[in-house]
C-alpha cells in the first residue's frame, strides 16, 4: 500500500481562509488527506469544512462542541489519524501563515528523520514576513529560552508546521501531554527527542495572517513560560 499523509488543520473562525487553503494542500501530493478540527466556530467554518468534505473524499472533519485549545485539537486529531493508519501526520495552521508548497519539502525531509519541524529561524536567519517587531522579538527570544532550558538544539521550537512519522506519536503517551497553547509545540518536540527520535528542521517562510484574528493571548504566553522549566525538571527525573 502507498504511504498516506494526514494534514491536520485546527480551526476556530477561519471561514475566509478554509475554502482556498484545502485545495492547495491537496494539490501538493496525491497521498495527502486533510482533517479539519473545528471548535464550534461561530463564523460558519465548520459548515464550510463539511461542504468541502462532501465534495472531496480526501477531506475529513472533526467537530468539537466548544473552543478547547490547540493542544487538545491536535491530540484528538492524532488519535483519529493513527486509528486510520496514516503514516505521516502534519500540523498546519489554517490562516496561510504556513505555505502549502512546503508540504513537498516535509515529505522529502521526513524520509531521513522521525520528526521534521518547519523553522522560521534556521541558522539564525529570520524568514518571517509582516510580523510587528514586538511579536518577532517575543517569538525569537522564546525560542532561545526554550533551547537553553530544555537542551534541545532546535532553532524553532515554538513553530506549528511540522510532520511526525506515526511511530513517534505511537511512542508518546498523548494523555500525559499537558500543554494546550503554543507550549504544546515545545512539549511534543521535547518528548520525541527524549525518546531518542531523530529531529530535523527545514526552512520555511512564515507570513502573518491577512484574514481573521490571531489566537495569541497572555494565557498562552504564561503557559509557555512555566511549561519549559517543567519539561527540564521532568527530563531530569526521567518523567518524559
Amino acid at each position: 500500500m502507498a504511504e498516506r499523509a494526514l494534514v491536520v488543520v485546527p480551526t476556530y473562525n477561519e471561514a475566509p481562509n478554509l475554502a482556498n487553503l484545502l485545495p492547495q494542500v491537496l494539490a501538493q501530493d496525491p497521498r495527502i488527506d486533510v482533517l479539519v478540527v473545528d471548535d464550534n466556530s461561530q463564523d460558519g467554518t465548520g459548515r464550510i469544512a463539511d461542504e468541502l468534505a462532501r465534495a472531496d473524499s480526501r477531506v475529513h472533519v472533526l467537530h468539537r462542541e466548544e473552543k478547547l485549545g490547540l493542544g487538545t485539537a491536535y491530540r484528538a486529531a492524532f488519535r483519529w489519524g493513527l486509528e486510520r493508519g496514516y503514516d505521516y501526520l502534519f500540523e498546519m495552521d489554517a490562516d496561510f501563515s504556513h505555505d502549502p508548497a512546503h508540504l513537498k519539502e516535509f515529505l522529502k525531509a521526513v524520509q531521513g528523520a522521525d520528526l521534521v519541524l518547519g523553522s522560521r529561524y534556521l541558522g539564525g536567519r529570520v524568514t518571517v514576513v509582516n510580523w510587528p517587531m514586538g511579536r518577532l522579538l517575543l517569538s525569537y527570544c522564546a525560542n532561545i529560552y526554550a533551547r537553553w532550558l530544555t537542551g534541545l538544539r532546535i532553532w524553532d521550537l515554538t513553530g506549528g508546521f511540522k510532520c511526525f512519522r506515526r511511530h513517534v506519536l505511537e511512542a508518546i503517551d498523548l494523555d500525559q501531554v499537558r500543554s494546550n497553547g503554543y507550549a504544546f509545540q515545545i512539549e511534543m518536540s521535547v518528548r520525541a527527542w527524549r525518546k531518542g527520535f531523530k529531529l530535523a528542521e527545514i526552512p520555511i517562510v512564515f507570513v502573518d495572517r491577512t484574514e481573521g484574528q490571531s489566537k495569541m493571548n497572555k494565557a498562552i504566553v504564561r503557559e509557555a513560560v512555566w511549561m519549559v522549566p517543567r519539561l527540564r525538571l521532568m527530563g531530569w527525573f526521567g518523567r518524559i
